[in-house]
């Protein structure tokens, strides 16, 4: 009976370690694909989404965690999504 307890709890282990291994793989891909998508963005010139205006006021006035809400409400973002889009409008400020 232990010896199966200790055969499920590897397996489990082994399925976590290999799912782990694909959402990395996954949000690499995801990030290169986003880098090409700016690329692309920029050089045909292509308007940047127009809530972007409304996020940057929000950032001058000192409001990031607005900013943050805002842009996950408009834009479907999760939380750290919504607080790295915000951190990239700040750092393009600069």
């Amino acid at each position: 009976m232990q010896y199966l307890e200790y055969l499920l709890i590897v397996i489990s282990l082994l399925a976590i370690i290999n799912l782990w291994t694909k959402v990395g793989k996954l949000e690499g891909r995801i990030k290169g694909m986003q880098h090409t998508i700016d690329r692309l963005t920029r050089q045909t010139g292509l308007p940047e989404n127009p809530i972007n205006d409304e996020l940057r006021k929000l950032i001058q006035k000192g409001e990031d965690v607005k900013a943050v809400k805002k842009a996950r409400e408009t834009l479907g973002l999760s939380l750290l999504e919504g607080k790295q889009y915000i951190d990239k409008l700040k750092s393009e400020n600069r």
